[in-house]
């Protein structure tokens, strides 16, 4: 069958952790013999901000990661309807424009004969409602949410019996444990600072912790104004940016364990999803100690996939531990990567997409549908 994607960037994962997942559902769509289009807008804010900080040298590492993947840029005046053509599957990201959503749903309605999704992975329902109301998905022929709480929201708004639960997971054709173990040191945090929903949190879990605990911690990640540095450096913090996602496999095998710290959102008004960080940190094979987080969906197992720290002491004592005994790394490593080998990949997800896809009339060898 053919997918076609609207998203708001798959060249750039700068603050844009969508890019993960979905380049590597659409490489696994590929792998299997279905054709895919990506389509992103011009001016895409995460786009800019990347090349003004790293010119095309920032692409370069997903380019060689993805040789088959490729995003074409569409302008605010373009023939949607050309650039659809011939899809069975059409799925629109909700970091797009209203009036794009708007426009392709009209496409829908007015006899396209695709099948049309909206893809929610944040946490705007909750935290926005109005802004994600605004949008117009009476076109749509079902939503695809990033957890069960999502789901939930999108019920209570009219879309039960075509809302689906659509987790993200990990890309294993490069996520994946090194080849060659390497000396590991410290610990590693991948991740944006954001708009102050995790800033005490962060303090709280992963700076003091690491400090008390004499564990080097290096940083990477965007949107860190001048005094969350500030912050860093009177932890002793390393901080080093930008890091280009496709690269964070490498960042992982220098380092001996690394933390979660979710959004405040995901525990409070939309517990039970965790991050793609989680996802692809087990999937590399790196010792992982979270702070508190409700695993509702019983995603995995924690206290065996990954530690749980339920206050400031017992992550600076679960860090200790883990620098200390490498038959608990070696345990959890092992633990992590059974469940998200078991589960939790983006073969998985296109599994589940594939199916969904069926319940919507498509066959997945199909060329076309029937409206």
């Amino acid at each position: 069958m053919k997918v076609v994607y609207f998203t708001h960037s798959l060249a750039s994962c700068w603050n844009h952790g969508n890019a993960h997942f979905l380049r590597g559902v659409l490489d696994e769509l590929r792998e299997r013999g279905h054709r895919v289009a990506a389509y992103e807008p011009e001016g895409a804010w995460s786009l800019a901000n990347l090349l003004g900080d790293h010119g095309e040298a920032g692409l370069e590492p997903w380019q060689r990661l993805y040789p088959d993947l490729s995003s074409t840029t569409y302008a605010t005046d373009a023939d949607l309807a050309a650039l659809v053509d011939g899809a069975d599957l059409v799925i629109v990201h909700e970091w797009n424009e209203h009036q794009l959503v708007a426009a392709i749903g009209k496409l829908r309605k007015d006899g396209a004969p695709f099948r049309l999704l909206f893809h929610d992975t944040h946490h705007r329902a909750v935290s926005a409602p109005a802004e994600m109301q605004a949008y117009d998905l009476t076109g749509y022929d079902g939503v695809l949410a990033f957890g069960e709480t999502l789901s939930e929201v999108y019920r209570g708004w009219g879309w039960d019996g075509r809302v689906w639960t659509w987790h993200e997971a990990a890309d294993t054709r490069r996520f994946h444990p090194p080849a060659e173990e390497q000396d590991r040191q410290g610990l590693v945090w991948i991740g944006n600072w954001g708009d102050g929903e995790r800033t005490a949190e962060l303090e709280q879990f992963l700076f003091a912790p690491a400090r008390t605990a004499s564990l080097p911690l290096d940083i990477y990640g965007v949107r860190y104004p001048e005094e969350a540095k500030a912050t860093l450096a009177r932890y002793g913090v390393r901080y080093h940016g930008w890091a280009p996602n496709a690269l964070a496999p490498e960042i992982f095998a220098r380092h001996l364990a690394t933390v979660h710290v979710p959004r405040r959102f995901y525990t409070t008004v939309l517990p039970g999803i965790p991050t793609i960080r989680v996802f692809e940190a087990l999937a590399c094979g790196i010792p992982l100690v979270s702070a508190p987080w409700q695993d509702s969906e019983h995603l995995f197992r924690p206290g065996e996939d990954y530690l749980v720290a339920t206050n400031e002491i017992a992550m600076t004592r679960h860090l200790a531990a883990l620098a200390s005994d490498p038959a608990l790394r070696a345990n959890l490593v092992a633990n992590g990567l059974e469940t998200i080998r078991a589960r939790h990949t983006c073969a998985h997800r296109v599994d589940e997409l594939l199916a969904i896809a069926a319940t919507l009339g498509i066959e997945a060898g199909a060329e076309r549908i029937q409206a």
